[in-house]
């Protein structure tokens, strides 16, 4: 019993997201606070803007100059079969449910570079599967007040132009128990 509890507390979180810079990073941050003044926290006001590849997986710290050598070695191979007549990163458009608000998100090339993460990154020490996320897009809002959800669409559609400018950084991120983040690694994309 002790093995496993002890364990278990070295595991720690963590993820592969692509966050935005630039232009459409300065519009979400005017949201968020927007947001925040309007309607209060909701959950997305957790997480920084990002685009998630993966979800959580969990590892001792000692993994993670592994994870930063595989993903160097991928970002390397497939940077240059980036698209560069398209966006790589296509932003379709703003989607507002009745409780998760988002930019939905096209991208052959990053659903690629999580794929070759996923299969690539083996850990002996993680104790999960890196899942590829397959519904690429970038969080708004949700877990907020069903009354705020027309408010919130509204201050999205005001303060975010979907197609602005961007520089995308993929960056590998640890969370711990009290929720603060630690960057491990980040590669312009």
């Amino acid at each position: 019993m002790t093995n496993i509890a002890m364990t278990s507390q070295q595991l720690r979180d963590f993820i592969v997201y692509v966050c935005p810079m630039g232009k459409l990073a300065q519009q979400l941050r005017a949201y968020f606070d927007a947001a925040r003044a309007a309607c209060g926290l909701n959950t997305a006001h957790h997480y920084m803007p990002h685009i998630p590849l993966t979800g959580f997986f969990y590892d001792q710290a000692s993994a993670v100059p592994l994870y930063v050598s595989v993903m160097d070695g991928i970002v390397t191979a497939l940077l240059p079969e980036r698209p560069q007549a398209e966006p790589a990163i296509h932003m379709v458009g703003m989607r507002f449910q009745d409780d998760f608000h988002y930019l939905l998100v096209e991208s052959h090339w990053l659903a690629r570079l999580a794929a070759e993460f996923a299969a690539k990154a083996d850990s002996p020490s993680r104790s999960n599967a890196i899942l590829v996320k397959d519904f690429l897009h970038l969080s708004l809002a949700y877990g907020f007040q069903p009354h705020h959800g027309p408010r919130l669409a509204q201050l999205a559609r005001e303060l975010i132009t979907c197609h602005s400018p961007a520089g995308w950084e993929l960056r590998l991120y640890e969370r711990d128990k009290s929720e603060r983040w630690t960057q491990h690694a980040a590669w312009p994309i």
